[in-house]
């Protein structure tokens, strides 16, 4: 009888020892296994990207959702094989409902983020790679939408992560959606002595003539004879005529560079063709009084 007990305890030793190997190599292989997936999905979505030129944007949230996906079935199979965790599994599933009711008022914001996420891979208000502009702060591009959050790299190259459901709410201008050309206004000052003809002629030369510049004229526009470049009067300031140019570029990048460029190049213009550009006039009127 006791050779029996003896041969059972060593048994249910090594069966439980054997168990616990068992759930260590899966959660292992879990780990490996996403790190595999990950791979081989990122140089997909590389090739998808680069030469098919299709919307990452899908693919990534796709790769977030499977990841988390076969973290949870991993850890769930490792749980699983050990009848020990198993029956501590069962008994916190047994008395898990009030943990359920408060995890569900602590996961509101979780799963707001999720849904919010899943709408966004939808609607495609932006994609991965698009240039938005958020609250007229956060401007940046799209470098990655999780389930959780969107992730923006702003142009010195920080990150900026904002929960999917605030940036749901928010207002974002798009400047890659549909069309990425755009039109730069910027506005300069002249003199009030200056001749506003010489000073148009001036600034449209030079926009025209830059690399960066795109005639966006439709046909109709064309044939009416209107100007590439607009440049209109919209007010006259205390010390200068105030000057509106509308030019247009590729896309927001180019028409930066293009505007500093023009700001640079029509100065010099100006100051070589005698237009003047204003600066602040004080008039100081003395008063001699007599004895």
């Amino acid at each position: 009888m006791e050779e029996i007990v003896e041969y059972l305890r060593v048994n249910w030793f090594a069966n439980s020892y054997a168990r616990m190997i068992t759930s260590v190599a899966i959660l292992v292989l879990t780990v490996l296994f996403k790190m595999l997936f990950t791979r081989l999905f990122n140089r997909y979505i590389n090739h998808s990207t680069g030469v098919v030129k299709n919307d990452p944007t899908n693919y990534t949230f796709l790769k977030h959702f499977i990841s988390a996906l076969i973290y949870v079935v991993g850890i769930s199979l490792a749980v699983y094989v050990v009848p020990s965790f198993r029956s501590i599994a069962n008994s916190m599933l047994a008395g898990a409902g009030i943990l359920a009711l408060a995890i569900s008022f602590a996961s509101q914001q979780a799963l707001s983020n999720i849904v919010s996420g899943i709408f966004i891979i939808m609607f495609k208000p932006f994609r991965v790679g698009d240039r938005i502009q958020v609250n007229e702060l956060m401007t940046g591009m799209v470098e990655d939408i999780t389930l959780r959050h969107t992730v923006i790299r702003n142009y010195e190259s920080r990150r900026i992560i904002i929960p999917n459901s605030i940036i749901s709410q928010e207002s974002v201008i798009n400047s890659d959606i549909i069309d990425e050309r755009i039109c730069k206004i910027f506005e300069l000052g002249i003199g009030y002595g200056s001749d506003i003809k010489l000073a148009r002629k001036i600034i449209q030369e030079e926009a025209e003539k830059h690399p960066n510049f795109i005639d966006n004229r439709s046909d109709e526009q064309l044939e009416a004879g209107e100007d590439a470049v607009i440049v209109r009067v919209v007010s006259w300031g205390d010390f200068s005529i105030n000057l509106r140019i509308w030019v247009w570029a590729d896309d927001a990048p180019k028409a930066f560079i293009m505007c500093c460029d023009l700001h640079e190049s029509i100065k010099e213009r100006f100051e070589k063709e005698g237009v003047e550009i204003p600066f602040p006039y004080q008039n100081v009127i003395h008063h001699n009084k007599k004895d």
